[in-house]
């Protein structure tokens, strides 16, 4: 019909949040360490100026972990599919998080940090199904967006938990003063419920998270029957609406000689795409020059955006210094910190994720959608420095008020560029990736790139960190960042922005969603058109989801 309007393409939604559920746990557990962590590292018998390097050191030695064993996990996800490596994870982190809250020791809180580092590939392997589930250009920044946000809105719980929570024999004596096991385990608390958020995720990953990966989207997934089962949801709306309804993957079969351009039937295309991914990936298909560069930017970003979130804290703990002649020689020779207890730590923590949440939520999507990607993250990589050198001079505010302030209008910038460049800069890999079938272990790649950086920024923060207060430089550890930042700075100037894995139409082995995996992706809300509910569209319904399914596809369409 020449009247008709063509649909454009639709975020799957529902998958999205169910994806969005199951990442939640990650941020919430890891910022809710912020605010106690201080606190827990001297509980173990650690000098005062010695804090921060181990409190560096915990965090770098989670980043090892998962560095050494991202790619093993991206390269199992792309073999085995993305669901169970996900469910994986999460189990594992769950036990280790409660593992680490019930440390006594150093060396036990060291180990725990590192199994729960080695045991979880999620970053990567969550990215690329975000990947997988929305090639289209135009909605990658509000795709991408949602895992960011997700974080932002973790980190405004996760601190809450260890600030609030922590030490509740001291806290709330009237409630847990009589308690010997909080009495043992003072840090536990927030682990705990913590551990009840990650089982919720687990949970709703299992029964309702659809696979991604094109190999295994056909198999049965007991999870997801079991999911069905308890809820009804399909059955009733079969029943209520019988004409409209959702395509499932198992339609595709039936429907694809009709909708695709292709001599092929379905099963010959699945056979072929399983035989191309059994075939070795190559480091060449990788590490082209793109997706080095990418994965340099990417490197330097954690090294020094991390680092930073992982000494603030310390920073924030540390005794407050009245500046004089014996201790002050500016403008580098100072020291001193905010001196903060774990509750007033928790509280800042929780203020700057929510106001994240807001830009991630308000204002991302449309900078990039005006502005490109690649602009945005060049834009966000030229602030860093400024804020990294400026943040140790509000120590010197004598005035409670003015301190707070100017220290929070820079907490919060350095928390609008975050979010615009960690979402930018995992948009630029994914689109510089080479097809679809490495997309996985190039993530995995990502992930241990990133961790190197996040281990070495964090170790190397919090010794210099350490250094710099025992001989009145504080300072130091600041100016370092300054200078990573500046050199991450440069790097972007060096990327091209890529077209993406998603070339369907031009006739690569890459493999191709159709119009009914789409769907089967898509919410119940955004698959029906009005056309499809008064059922207008009968006679050429066909002709509707050949393009539906084309414009969606991993293809390019009107110049993607």
């Amino acid at each position: 019909m020449a009247n008709q309007k063509e649909p454009g393409p639709k975020l799957p939604a529902q998958q999205l949040a169910i994806l969005a559920v199951a990442r939640f746990a990650e941020p919430l557990a890891l910022t809710s360490v912020f605010p106690y962590l201080p606190e827990m590292i001297a509980s173990f018998g650690v000098e005062k100026d010695e804090v921060a390097r181990w409190a560096g050191f915990t965090g770098a030695i989670f980043s090892i972990a998962q560095s050494t064993t991202a790619v093993a996990w991206g390269r199992a996800s792309d073999r085995f599919g993305r669901k169970p490596i996900i469910l994986m994870g999460l189990a594992s982190t769950m036990i280790c998080f409660l593992l680490w809250g019930m440390s006594t020791s150093l060396t036990m809180a060291v180990v725990a940090r590192a199994i729960m580092g080695g045991g979880n590939g999620n970053v990567g392997i969550i990215r690329t199904m975000v990947a997988e589930m929305v090639p289209e250009r135009s909605l990658q920044p509000k795709a991408f967006s949602i895992m960011p946000l997700v974080w932002s809105i973790g980190s405004v719980f996760g601190p809450a938990f260890g600030g609030f929570f922590a030490r509740p024999v001291d806290q709330y004596p009237s409630l847990f003063g009589d308690s010997a096991f909080f009495k043992q385990y003072p840090f536990v608390l927030p682990n705990l419920m913590a551990c009840c958020v990650f089982f919720v995720s687990f949970m709703t990953g299992l029964l309702f998270l659809k696979e991604t990966l094109h190999t295994k989207r056909n198999q049965r997934d007991w999870g997801l029957v079991l999911g069905e089962k308890l809820t009804g949801t399909f059955k009733r709306r079969s029943k209520a609406n019988p004409k409209r309804r959702r395509l499932s993957f198992v339609d595709d079969e039936a429907s694809a000689p009709l909708l695709a351009d292709s001599a092929m039937s379905s099963t010959d295309q699945l056979a072929a795409q399983q035989q191309e991914q059994q075939q070795p990936i190559t480091y060449s298909e990788i590490f082209t020059s793109q997706t080095s560069i990418n994965l340099l930017a990417y490197t330097f970003l954690a090294l020094h955006a991390v680092a930073y979130d992982q000494i603030l804290p310390v920073f924030l703990n540390y005794p407050r210094v009245v500046p004089d002649e014996s201790n002050t020689s500016l403008p580098f020779k100072f020291t001193g910190g905010f001196g903060l207890g774990s509750d007033r730590i928790g509280t800042i923590y929780t203020i700057y994720g929510i106001c994240c949440g807001v830009v991630q939520f308000l204002l991302f999507p449309t900078l990039c959608s005006r502005f490109g990607v690649l602009t945005c993250f060049r834009a966000a990589t030229m602030v860093f420095p400024i804020i990294y050198i400026l943040t140790p001079y509000t120590a010197l505010i004598q005035s409670d008020t003015l301190r707070y302030t100017i220290f929070l209008t820079l907490l919060l910038i350095k928390g609008f560029v975050v979010i615009i460049g960690f979402p930018c800069t995992t948009i630029l890999v994914t689109n510089s990736a080479s097809s679809l079938r490495i997309l996985g272990t190039l993530n995995g790649f990502a992930t241990t790139f990133s961790g190197l950086g996040r281990a070495v920024g964090p170790a190397g923060a919090g010794a210099v960190f350490s250094w710099g207060m025992r001989n009145g430089y504080a300072v130091a550890p600041w100016a370092m960042l300054a200078v990573i930042g500046v050199v991450g700075a440069v790097v972007p100037w060096f990327i091209v922005e890529g077209e993406g894995p998603y070339t369907g139409e031009s006739g690569s082995s890459s493999p191709v969603v159709s119009g009914s995996e789409r769907e089967s992706l898509l919410s119940e809300e955004t698959v029906g058109s009005e056309e499809d509910e008064d059922g207008e569209d009968e006679s050429d319904g066909l002709g509707v989801v050949k393009k539906r399914g084309t414009a969606v596809g991993y293809g390019t369409v009107n110049g993607r």
